[in-house]
């Protein structure tokens, strides 16, 4: 996980290559279990699932945290509460990363003040296991590293199911049917340091530009968006098709684009 590292101009900071599979606006979220006065008190905002992670934005422009990022990698204990008196929610664990401010464990707890706790919650186990199909070494919470300083203002994003889904798992956007508002997905140069639903031989920050740019030629091939923009195909947030087998990697998507 990582403080303040996925929020830019009030919207949302993504790496290259990641997608945005479901967006939740008016989720509160409390922590335990660290002393931190980030993790102090009740915090309201947005949350977002992606296909590597977890993000919660903080809609106090004042508060300590800002944002968090919650790594598939990272996470464990995760639990869908449906108490007989109150609303369903969801709680769990994340480890800190090697190098991060603070080690242990923090633990978490998600309301949905509108409702969807439970699609949402079974949305980000099946994540998480999609994840963990094409990474051995998932388990094993990777180093951090901030996130570079230069970013691109995303296209305004269409957002819909993607067409075959994600190894015939297509997220519930009919229960989170809204989309991010206009200009507020904003997306790093560097791909993500840990592993996704869409990460076959996964290399992180070692992968150079010209691996990171061929994944994204290639996944804009399959037309079947979730954030696109036909304009702009090098900054495509795109899902790869439905398929029986693993998805090639960099070199093998390169190849066939050439």
């Amino acid at each position: 996980m990582s403080i303040n590292t996925a929020h830019a101009n009030q919207g949302v900071l993504i790496y290259s290559g990641e997608c945005i599979l479901l967006y939740c606006d008016n989720v509160s979220m409390e922590f335990s279990g660290q002393s931190r006065n980030e993790f102090k008190g009740t915090k309201s905002g947005r949350l977002y699932l992606t296909t590597h992670r977890m993000i919660f934005n903080n809609s106090d422009q004042k508060d300590t945290l800002l944002s968090f990022s919650f790594p598939f990698s990272n996470l464990k204990d995760i639990e869908l509460e449906q108490p007989m008196f109150g609303a369903n929610f969801i709680k769990g664990k994340v480890r800190a990363q090697p190098n991060e401010s603070w080690v242990g464990e923090l633990k978490f707890k998600l309301n949905f003040k509108h409702g969807g706790a439970i699609e949402y919650g079974q949305a980000m186990m099946k994540a998480t296991s999609l994840a963990k199909r094409g990474s051995p070494n998932f388990d094993a919470p990777p180093a951090y590293h901030a996130p570079p300083g230069s970013w691109q203002n995303a296209p305004p994003p269409a957002y819909q199911a993607p067409n075959g889904g994600y190894y015939g798992w297509v997220p519930p956007t009919d229960a989170f049917p809204n989309a991010p508002p206009a200009n507020s997905v904003f997306m790093s140069e560097m791909p993500p340091p840990y592993p996704g639903i869409n990460s076959t031989g996964f290399t992180g920050y070692s992968a150079s530009g010209h691996d990171a740019k061929a994944a994204e030629a290639a996944a804009s091939a399959a037309n079947a968006a979730a954030y696109y923009d036909p304009n702009k195909p090098q900054y495509a947030y795109v899902p790869p098709p439905y398929m029986d087998e693993a998805p090639p990697t960099y070199d093998e998507s390169y190849k066939k684009k050439n």
